[in-house]
């Protein structure tokens, strides 16, 4: 594992995770999707540009960080997709938050064509990524686990192997399937609290001593004093994930009735106009469905 190739280095993960490559000693090519402005720093430091993913082929392993399954299966499958000229052993690793049932079809056509898919969907933040902090939960055989670890070490703290192929973007959806509920739920207890006749501020006081505290909940609190970007995540990629997380639920047969309902959350506050704003507008979209008066005007 020498060189490496990025797909999505433009993007605020993928930045990260190129720049903490490159520094970690690794010869780096990467795709550059639309202009070089968010890659001139990688390409200044070493990096080389490639023409298409299918140049990235010849790679050791390539590292996918897109938006979901739909550019994940393009940028694989496309004319000029990585496999189109993949060379034999190739290892695929996929950072995507992307649906379970693509990934096992995608693995089986790599497979075809000798090359393995990882999935090793990521969680924390840009602010991680650039430090080379972020959290991965991986999907893969013990075999070729051990043998990506130390490109995984290269832009990750905390790595967990936690089954084999699929089994890291099921985990993804079932942790950001708690942490979308979280936000959820305190935008809706913050409107309740303001039109039932309390400071906001006083739930916050009284949840940040006891258990139900945590960082997510502190993000969402940040709003009361204008802070939106205390979790700097598009809310119409959390929408994106809670639908993957909905679809799984349906295809083991478990009823997800909570997990509709913070799906629905995040489709209401989208279609009020927030879909591009951070997951924190939730805020914001509770006023203009209730009326409350939560956040500085």
């Amino acid at each position: 594992m020498k060189h490496i190739g990025v797909i999505g280095a433009s993007g605020l993960m993928g930045h990260g995770i190129a720049r903490n490559l490159l520094a970690k000693g690794f010869a780096l090519s990467l795709t550059v999707h639309r202009n070089t402005e968010r890659v001139t720093d990688l390409l200044a430091a070493g990096a080389k540009q490639a023409a298409s993913p299918a140049e990235l082929g010849s790679c050791d392993a390539v590292v996918i960080c897109v938006t979901g399954s739909p550019q994940v299966e393009e940028t694989l499958l496309g004319p000029k997709g990585v496999l189109s000229q993949a060379k034999a052993g190739l290892i695929v690793i996929d950072t995507s938050t992307s649906e379970p049932e693509s990934t096992r079809r995608l693995a089986a056509l790599c497979a075809e064509r000798g090359a393995t898919l990882v999935d090793a969907p990521l969680a924390r933040t840009p602010v991680e990524a650039e430090l080379g902090k972020l959290n991965t939960m991986v999907g893969a055989e013990q075999a070729v686990f051990d043998k990506i670890r130390p490109v995984l070490a290269a832009y990750c703290e905390n790595i967990f192997h936690v089954g084999g192929p699929s089994a890291g973007h099921v985990v993804k959806l079932l942790n950001n399937f708690i942490g979308q509920a979280i936000c959820t739920a305190t935008a809706e207890a913050f409107a309740v609290g303001a039109l039932a006749g309390i400071e906001p501020q006083k739930l916050v006081d009284v949840v940040s001593a006891g258990a139900v505290n945590s960082g997510l909940f502190q993000a969402m609190a940040k709003t009361l004093g204008g802070d939106f970007t205390g979790l700097k995540f598009e809310l119409d990629n959390a929408r994106k994930d809670l639908r993957y997380y909905t679809h799984l639920a349906e295809m083991v047969k478990v009823p997800s009735l909570v997990g509709e309902a913070v799906h629905q959350s995040l489709v209401t506050a989208s279609a009020l106009g927030h879909g591009k704003e951070f997951v924190p507008a939730l805020v914001k979209a509770q006023e203009k469905l209730t009326g409350a008066k939560i956040a500085p005007q």
